[in-house]
């Protein structure tokens, strides 16, 4: 008969990882159990950042193991364990970042930088350290949307090196910190990219497990200088549900994997508008275009959004939802396609471990 050790251990490998729907004990997250005096002691770090997890990996380990013999207790360490995925090998590793999102739309007006700052508080109330790099030139809003006091610059470091500003406990840098809120950006396409290069190389980020870069929109030179000058680990793309959005959606998705840079998920705004006097629900802009959008690229949707003032007003007055109602729905969304984005980076660190030969050493 099997003693309760191999019992548990056999229990313990059916618990699948809530999000990449593999066992813990395969991807590496769950360490051997220690079993003592009755009280059975588990160790889980999955591979992203789950706060909102906990809970339900607690339970499912807990149960798994309900009712065997020896065990008259557990007791779970649980946390996470973020690692760097580099992504394709364009240009240097940025210093003092493990993996670089571009936020990115086909077009303007969909809710791309409401969308970037949005993901990047939820990542960070997830468990992670994040920074916001506003890589849309021409029009950068991140200041804003973080509430960072008009006429702030960064500090500089070594006479060349700019520190992020900190701002709602991220990391952020931007065009914005650097000129005056009324300043035009006249630049032609190789003075714009030059700017994007200096933010990139010339900013001391701090440790972050995750850069979220808001881009501009479209498909041209700055979207074309970070794939080839920073190592991008993956794309979110932001969309509403109408036809013309979810065209210029594809037009971003199709320019992404021209430079081998995998897209993460889709992020649907203005997906459904609930009437808040009689609780109506109403598709404005049309239903399902970023389902139709992601099923048609073989990726998922991170997230639909709704078409909501809170968002709006949060977010313009330098206060997100994030910030306003951690607790709230709208939070709960965002972290909710935060998760699933931080799991498919996840995902990709393990297909690539997956497909790497190995390598034998013998005296022959």
């Amino acid at each position: 008969m099997a003693n309760p050790l191999q019992l548990v251990t056999g229990a313990l490998a059916t618990v699948d990882d809530p999000m990449l729907q593999r066992p813990l004990v395969d991807l590496g997250y769950l360490d051997p159990p220690d079993l003592r005096a009755g009280v059975l002691s588990l160790r889980v770090r999955l591979g992203y950042p789950a706060a909102s997890l906990a809970a339900e990996v607690i339970d499912s380990l807990t149960q798994a193991v309900h009712g065997l013999p020896g065990v008259d207790r557990v007791a779970v360490d649980f946390g996470w364990r973020i690692m760097p995925h580099g992504g394709p090998q364009n240009g240097q590793p940025l210093r003092g970042v493990k993996n670089l999102i571009a936020v990115a739309s086909g077009k303007g007006g969909v809710g791309k930088s409401t969308t970037a700052v949005n993901l990047a508080l939820a990542l960070q109330a997830e468990g992670a350290r994040v920074g916001v790099l506003d890589a849309d030139v021409y029009g950068p809003s991140q200041a804003l949307m973080l509430g960072i006091a008009e006429g702030t610059r960064p500090e500089v470091a070594e006479q060349r090196f700019f520190l992020p500003v900190r701002a709602h406990g991220l990391q952020a840098m931007s065009m914005a910190l650097l000129v005056t809120d009324k300043t035009p950006m006249v630049w032609r396409g190789p003075m714009a990219s030059g700017a994007l290069q200096q933010l990139l190389n010339q900013t001391l980020w701090d440790g972050l497990d995750y850069l979220v870069v808001d881009m501009p929109p479209g498909t041209g030179d700055i979207q074309l200088t970070l794939a080839q000058q920073a190592p991008v680990t993956g794309a979110v793309i932001v969309t509403t549900p109408q036809d013309i959005a979810t065209q210029d959606a594809r037009k971003g998705i199709e320019m992404f994997r021209k430079v081998d840079i995998p897209i993460l998920g889709v992020v649907e705004n203005m997906a459904v508008h609930h009437c808040s006097n009689c609780g109506h629900e109403e598709h404005l802009f049309g239903a399902g275009g970023g389902e139709r959008v992601a099923t048609e690229y073989a990726t998922v949707v991170l997230g639909a959004l709704p078409l909501d003032a809170r968002i709006r007003e949060q977010t313009d007055a330098g206060h997100p939802p994030l910030v306003v109602d951690p607790e709230g729905d709208l939070s709960q969304a965002y972290r909710r396609a935060a998760v699933r984005a931080a799991a498919r980076i996840e995902g990709l660190r393990e297909r690539s471990a997956a497909q790497f030969p190995t390598i034998a050493v013998s005296d022959d």
